[in-house]
């Protein structure tokens, strides 16, 4: 796991490669593939600040997740590609 620790209501993600092929059998090069939209979640912030105090987040460490193409920043740590983003631009959680 990468040291690094999101503050408040941001998550850390580390992507989940999909199938680089399309489904008449073409591979495709790196540049062509979109990013997955999909990934797992590495860290967690403290919670959303409101006026009645902390709000714990609904999604933990380990959950695989679906976000936007375009949601969160992209950091590099440790040699490593990773997303930063608000709990709000996580679109759902995968279960099973």
């Amino acid at each position: 796991m990468s040291n690094i620790r999101p503050l408040h209501d941001r998550v850390v993600i580390r992507r989940v490669e999909e199938e680089t092929k399309t489904a008449g059998g073409i591979l495709l090069p790196g540049s062509a593939a979109e990013k997955p939209a999909q990934g797992i979640i590495i860290a967690v912030g403290n919670g959303q600040v409101t006026d009645n105090g902390v709000r714990a987040l609904d999604v933990k460490v380990d959950d695989k997740v679906l976000f936007g193409t375009y949601a969160g920043t992209t950091v590099k740590v440790n040699g490593e590609e990773l997303l930063i983003m608000k709990e709000s631009d996580i679109l759902a959680v995968l279960e099973g």
